[in-house]
């Protein structure tokens, strides 16, 4: 199991952490999701999960991530 972080900026609300965990979840390998609103902190567990794949899910929720 593998662990990466990533900074994701542009939430403003619950919702946008509901729509970053639900497009983060859908990616290939991700078992876990955290996001915390108030730093944009998003911890992603899996196996093998692709970083770009990780960026692109929550560019289609409509926000930007980096690497931490």
């Amino acid at each position: 199991m593998s662990t990466l972080d990533f900074t994701v900026t542009g939430m403003t609300c619950q919702h946008c952490v509901a729509s970053v965990t639900e497009e983060v979840s859908e990616v290939a390998g991700v078992s876990g999701v955290d996001v915390d609103l108030a730093s944009g902190a998003l911890r992603v567990t899996g196996e093998d999960v692709d970083g770009e794949q990780v960026r692109a899910a929550v560019a289609e929720a409509g926000y930007s991530a980096t690497p931490a």
